[in-house]
């Protein structure tokens, strides 16, 4: 794997008093949920008495972020089947208007990777000098601005959008095939990555995915290919184009692909280096040049034949990168592979072989459908196994959402949420090992992350966070951004203010939840033990402590 490299943790563009929103309204409270959590354990759902259908429970645990109001009634008239497979055609469930509108607010969120590449360059200075600080800092500001836009489109779709299974595998994706927003041009490329490369694939063919995100932008630079070069065509390599590099191949066996245990050997990663000399990106649209910017520099080729995994490739130019994507996609390391992980995300942190052998075989007589491959999931003995309903830990990605989506607010100012990720170690785009955010209990699960969590549940059950707050005063938004060019102006900027500007004061609302409406809105997962907490307990503890139960923490 790629080894960990110096960059600089990804900036948090919340201020202390954002940070200081999810600390708990007092610490007798804050202190009395944290011992519950801590002293209950955690319970399955066997232990849980519940009067709602616990397969809609699941359903809506693992294929949406968690419900919302409403969502558990709206399923069971459903029927659990045909939710499911309206989830796996989001295409057919419409969004609502606000969600368009608050979408077509950021303007930057459809500029594909060419775009924006040709917009966002460091101004060069006057003959013989470097750009100014002036002229630094104006370029930081509209790489962030760029990236808050992506951030928040995730967050409002994640949170508002009724097609929840394209936002879970836009999540599962985007960590199969990471990259972090804190290298380089991948501090603006990550949006129009997650747009143009893994959202429109998700429930597509893996081949297809598997090829869209090697030729985009955002990972040919995080993963170094853009200047992977034959050796022969750079003999005295100097500067950036240094002869041949591994990474990128490395990583699409390891990771993307056969998996640490897929049968490849060192001499594999090098062929298939030599295979991908050449896949590169340009800054300008010119001849040669894809929609997203990458190119096939063919002087930079290595031509030579090669044989990759016990097949010869002949010295063809980019058409031996499409042979090699062939090979990876149908091969039944990459069909177990994908489907350890798919089953990993939905059912457990050890999911059954069985199961994974059945994912495995739909994989490979479908050609890597992905649509197909979750079908036989959700349909499978496994997936239903009453022993794994609420196994899974929710990461703190999942946990943030869930517990958002619960209260029922039509979210305007995510500033709180992206606040608490980045407490949490999981900022949105900004996993710095190419594997992306881990899914299992062992990563998240210590006694840091549960203080954390209660935190942030106490303050949303409080009424603390301003989930629903986008009042701010034009004098308060940051200067540089209002003079801006071309289609980074003064919109994108009014569009942002939410998550770019930072106000000295933030009206918060002191209406706390209200437990009852929390408690059919979660359908009453939680064990009788936590039942008899939440009773015994004063009025206004009783949502933070639904938050904040060991339920809760799970899916």
């Amino acid at each position: 794997m790629m080894r960990a490299q110096s960059f600089a943790p990804l900036q948090n563009a919340f201020g202390q008093n954002d940070l200081n929103m999810i600390k708990p309204m007092s610490i007798k409270p804050y202190v009395y949920i944290l011992a519950l959590t801590l002293g209950f354990g955690f319970v399955s759902s066997t232990q849980a008495a519940t009067l709602t259908d616990p397969k809609v429970l699941h359903v809506l645990n693992r294929l949406s972020f968690g419900p919302k109001p409403g969502d558990i009634e709206r399923t069971a008239n459903l029927g659990v089947e045909r939710y499911i497979q309206q989830q796996l055609n989001p295409n057919d469930i419409p969004e609502s208007q606000q969600l368009k509108t608050q979408l077509a607010q950021l303007e930057t969120l459809n500029l594909n990777a060419l775009a924006l590449l040709e917009q966002i360059k460091l101004p060069r200075g006057g003959k013989g000098q470097k750009p100014s600080p002036e002229q630094r800092k104006a370029y930081r500001q509209e790489m962030r601005h760029v990236t808050e836009q992506a951030i928040q489109a995730r967050l409002l779709r994640a949170t508002q959008s009724p097609r929840q299974l394209q936002e879970v595998m836009v999540d599962f994706w985007y960590n199969h095939f990471n990259v972090f927003a804190n290298k380089g041009v991948d501090r603006f490329l990550v949006g129009a990555y997650e747009q143009d490369a893994i959202r429109p694939h998700s429930f597509g063919r893996f081949r297809d995915l598997l090829e869209v995100t090697a030729q985009h932008p955002a990972m040919l630079f995080y993963l170094d290919n853009w200047k992977n070069s034959a050796p022969s065509t750079t003999p005295n390599p100097r500067g950036k184009m240094q002869g041949l590099n591994e990474n990128y191949a490395r990583e699409l066996m390891e990771l993307h692909t056969l998996g640490v245990d897929g049968g490849y050997t060192q001499q594999d990663v090098v062929a298939l280096a030599k295979i991908l000399t050449g896949w590169t990106f340009r800054r300008s649209a010119q001849s040669g040049v894809g929609e997203s910017g990458f190119y096939f520099d063919a002087k930079r080729h290595d031509y030579s034949d090669k044989v990759f995994l016990g097949r010869t490739i002949k010295g063809s130019g980019m058409a031996e990168g499409e042979q090699a994507f062939d090979i990876l996609a149908k091969s039944p390391a990459t069909a177990r592979h994908i489907s350890f992980k798919l089953a990993q995300y939905f059912v457990a942190d050890q999911p059954p072989k069985t199961l994974v052998d059945r994912l495995s075989q739909k994989y490979l007589s479908t050609d890597g459908n992905i649509r197909d491959v979750l079908n036989t999931l959700f349909r499978s003995p496994e997936f239903w196994d009453s022993r794994y309903y609420n196994a899974k830990f929710k990461t703190p990605y999942q946990y943030a959402l869930s517990a958002v989506r619960a209260t029922g607010k039509e979210v305007t100012n995510f500033r709180p949420v992206i606040g608490f990720l980045q407490q949490a170690g999981m900022p949105l785009y900004g996993s710095l090992m190419p594997d992306g955010y881990k899914n299992t209990e062992a990563a998240w699960l210590n006694p840091d992350a549960l203080t954390r969590r209660i935190g942030f549940a106490t303050a949303l059950a409080g009424g603390r966070l301003p989930l629903t707050t986008s009042e701010v005063r034009l004098s308060e938004l940051n200067p540089s951004l209002l003079k801006r060019r071309g289609r980074l102006a003064v919109a994108g900027a009014m569009s942002s203010v939410p998550l770019t500007s930072q106000p000295t004061s933030i009206p918060v609302s002191a209406k706390p939840l209200d437990a009852q409406q929390l408690e059919m809105t979660l359908g009453y997962p939680f064990s009788a033990k936590t039942q008899g907490a939440i009773a015994t307990s004063p009025a206004q503890l009783r949502a933070a402590l639904m938050l904040g139960s060991p339920e809760f923490m799970r899916r």
